[in-house]
C-alpha cells in the first residue's frame, strides 16, 4: 500500500534544522522534506533550502529539476512550479529537454536568430489556427527532439547535416513517423525565417528521401457481423461510469470521429429534428469551418435522454470526472475498450467508422459516396463538389436509422 504523503506546512519548513531531521538525531547530511507529487525541500547541512522535483523522462531514467531556494521561493511558488511541469507532462513535454533547450537558447551569442526563437515566433504566429491538441503536439515536439540539440543555433548557420542529426536521433529510437512530422515542421520553421528576412535558403526542402517510409496502419476495426454484436453486447455490461457507457453505446452509432464525440456539445444537438450540428474537427480550427450534421436515429436520441438526466446541466455531453468545464480525454473511451477485455489490435474508438464504412457498403449494399458524406470525406467527383452541411440528409436519415437497427439486431441475435 502506497505511502500517504502529508503536504508540508510553512511551520514545518522553517523550524526545519540543519543536518538534524524531524524527530531524529542529529545526522550532519542533506535530508528531505517531502510535500508530494515529486516536489520535495533539500535541507543542506550549511542551512541552505531547495526546492527540486523529481522527474522521469521517456525511457524511465529519473532526473531533478531545481526550482530555486526558500524563502525567495515560497511554498505556494513551488507548487505552481510542480503543477506547471505536471501540465507540461501531460501535454508531452519533456521538462528536461525543456530547461536544457532554455539554457542553449540563453547562451547563444546569436539569440534573436536562434533556430529556437524563430522557432517560437511562428509557433505564436500559426497556433490561433490550430486544434489545442495539435499545438500541444507540436511544441512537445520541438522541445524535446529539436532545441536541446539546434535551438540555440543562428539559424543562417544550420545545413542540412545538422537538421539529418536531429531527425536520426528521433528514428533510431524507432519513432519513424514523428521524425517525418519533425523534419515538416522544421521545414516551415526555416521558410518562416526566408520570409521574415532571416535565412536565404531552406536546406530542409532538398532533404527528401532521407528518412525511412512511413508504414501505413489502418485503426483496428471488427467487420464481422457476428463479433459486432458480442462488442455491443459488451458495451452494454461496462461497469464505468454511466457518462463513459453513454459514450461508448452512442460511438457505433454516430460515426463520427473520437475528438468530435467527446467534445459534443448540448447546444449543438437539434431535439425536434433529431440532429447533431457541430464543426469538423479534421484541419484548422478557424480556417475552412465545415458545419455537419448527423442525424440520430431513434435509439441515439433515447440514448441521449438517458444522458441528458445526467450531464444537461452542463456544456458537454461527456465532461471530465475533475472538471465540468472540460470534456473526457482523448484516451478515456479507448481505455474503456482495455478495461472491457477489447485489445487495441482488434478495435480502437476510431474503428467504428472503418467499421460502418465496410458493413454499410457490404452487408447494407449503401451507395459508397452517402456513406462517404456521412463520414465527413470529401468525395471526389461532381457529388463531391457539391457538398454542404445539408447534403443528402434525407438519404443520411434513413441510412443512419438503418445502421442503428442493423447494430441492435446484431447484438440481440446472438444473445
Amino acid at each position: 500500500m502506497p505511502r500517504i504523503v502529508k503536504p508540508l506546512t510553512i511551520t514545518q519548513i522553517k523550524n526545519a534544522k540543519p543536518g538534524q531531521p524531524p524527530g531524529k538525531a542529529f545526522t550532519g547530511k542533506v535530508y528531505k522534506l517531502v510535500d508530494g507529487g515529486g516536489l520535495y525541500l533539500s535541507v543542506y547541512p550549511s542551512g541552505g533550502k531547495l526546492w527540486h522535483m523529481k522527474v522521469k523522462d521517456a525511457s524511465g531514467k529519473e532526473n531533478r529539476l531545481s526550482f530555486g531556494s526558500f524563502p525567495s521561493v515560497t511554498l505556494e511558488m513551488a507548487r505552481a512550479k510542480r503543477e506547471e511541469v505536471r501540465k507540461n507532462r501531460a501535454a508531452g513535454i519533456n521538462p528536461v529537454a525543456q530547461r536544457q533547450a532554455a539554457k542553449t537558447a540563453k547562451n547563444s551569442q546569436d539569440i534573436t536568430n536562434s533556430f529556437e526563437v524563430i522557432a517560437r515566433e511562428w509557433f505564436e504566429v500559426q497556433q490561433p489556427g490550430w486544434a489545442e491538441s495539435h499545438s500541444s503536439r507540436v511544441m512537445a515536439r520541438l522541445i524535446n527532439d529539436v532545441f536541446p540539440f539546434i535551438g540555440g543555433r543562428a539559424i543562417t548557420t544550420l545545413k542540412a547535416p545538422d537538421y539529418l542529426a536531429v531527425f536520426r536521433r528521433i528514428e533510431d529510437r524507432g519513432a519513424i513517423e514523428t521524425a517525418h512530422r519533425v523534419k515538416s515542421i522544421c521545414g516551415q520553421v526555416h521558410r518562416y525565417a526566408i520570409a521574415t528576412g532571416r535565412a536565404e535558403s531552406d536546406p530542409v526542402s532538398s532533404m527528401r528521401d532521407v528518412l525511412k517510409p512511413v508504414q501505413v496502419n489502418h485503426f483496428p476495426a471488427i467487420t464481422d457481423p457476428k463479433r459486432v454484436g458480442e462488442l455491443l453486447r459488451m458495451i452494454d455490461g461496462y461497469q464505468g461510469t454511466q457518462t463513459v457507457r453513454c459514450a461508448l453505446k452512442l460511438a457505433p452509432l454516430l460515426l463520427v470521429r473520437p475528438g468530435e464525440l467527446r467534445n459534443a456539445k448540448w447546444s449543438e444537438i437539434d431535439w425536434v429534428k433529431s440532429e447533431w450540428h457541430f464543426f469538423m474537427s479534421k484541419g484548422r480550427k478557424n480556417k475552412s469551418k465545415k458545419e455537419h450534421i448527423t442525424p440520430l436515429a431513434t435509439q441515439a436520441v433515447a440514448i441521449l435522454h438517458e444522458l441528458h438526466s445526467l450531464t444537461g446541466s452542463g456544456e458537454y455531453l461527456f465532461p471530465g470526472e475533475r472538471t465540468s468545464s472540460r470534456p473526457i480525454s482523448d484516451n478515456t473511451l479507448n481505455a474503456a475498450l482495455r478495461v472491457l477485455g477489447i485489445p487495441k489490435e482488434d478495435m480502437t474508438t476510431h474503428g467504428y467508422r472503418a467499421m460502418a464504412r465496410t458493413m454499410l457498403d457490404q452487408e447494407l449494399g449503401e451507395r459508397p459516396d452517402l456513406i462517404e458524406h456521412q463520414l465527413g470525406h470529401a468525395v471526389k467527383g461532381p457529388l463531391g463538389a457539391a457538398y454542404n452541411r445539408s447534403t443528402y440528409l434525407a438519404e443520411r436519415k434513413r441510412m443512419m436509422q438503418i445502421w442503428a437497427d442493423y447494430l441492435y439486431e446484431l447484438k440481440n441475435s446472438h444473445g
